[in-house]
């Protein structure tokens, strides 16, 4: 069962196939004559909880009998990590990245055990960042350089590296092209923040067949710019969709 890594939040009309791929892993993982069982942990923000977890869910329930979870992230307040283990598959969703880090990280090693037993885990946007074992939480400075623009800094100053859910071996950030945020994702690099950082372009996601693998299959309609140090540089490759 595979990590699913999306470059932005859910849209099945210009991005079905994540959709599609993820629900057929989940339905696989439940096993023959049984609805699978999918937690969507959503953080509301100022938003509605309902109006944002339907865009999550909807999608599911329309592909798969599901029974789905969804577990509201609120300050102070961890999703049960039983109730991660006992899943068949796991959604993350998107919004303020620093809001998800606090609700998941308590939870995280109950979602490795449970990716450890093949339960594919689909990050959209935060839940994609805050996936890697360095996860890129924020931040638009470097050594007070502006690397990306303040307004994809989550409210945080400095470009903030934490310790993630341990999904991924490499940083990811995303919206990379259309946000401008391939240049915090190689300015981290540079600076030697972190080894290696992925940045996802809008509508295309990174595919990890099992936790920790080093490489990836890219799908959607993007690229996926690979940053890895080479000495005192940061050399980028560009991975597009197949």
């Amino acid at each position: 069962m595979s990590i699913f890594l999306a470059g932005a939040g859910p849209d099945p009309l210009a991005f079905p196939d994540i959709f599609d791929r993820f629900a057929l892993e989940a339905r696989e993982h439940a096993g023959p004559g049984r609805a699978a069982r999918i937690a969507v942990a959503v953080h509301p923000g100022s938003g509605n909880l309902p109006d944002l977890a339907a865009a999550y869910t909807e999608p599911l329930q329309a592909r798969i009998e599901c029974a789905v979870s969804v577990m509201p992230l609120e300050a102070g307040i961890s999703p049960d990590a039983a109730a991660l283990e006992d899943v068949d598959a796991i959604v993350v969703g998107g919004g303020l990245t620093p809001a998800y880090w606090e609700a998941l990280h308590p939870a995280a090693a109950a979602l490795r055990r449970s990716v450890a037993r093949r339960t594919p885990y689909l990050g959209f946007s935060a839940g994609a960042m805050v996936a890697p074992q360095r996860a890129l939480i924020g931040g638009y400075r470097i050594n007070a350089v502006e690397v990306c623009g303040e307004e994809c800094s989550e409210g945080l100053d400095p470009v903030d590296i934490r310790e993630g859910l341990g999904l991924a071996p490499f940083t990811v950030d995303v919206h990379a092209a259309q946000a401008g945020t391939l240049s915090r994702a190689v300015g981290a690099v540079a600076a030697g923040l972190v080894e290696r950082a992925v940045a996802i372009d809008e509508n295309t996601a990174v595919v990890l067949a099992a936790a920790g693998d080093l490489d990836y299959e890219v799908i959607g309609s993007g690229n996926c710019w690979d940053v890895q140090r080479s000495g005192a540089r940061a050399v980028v490759s560009v991975r597009p969709a197949r």
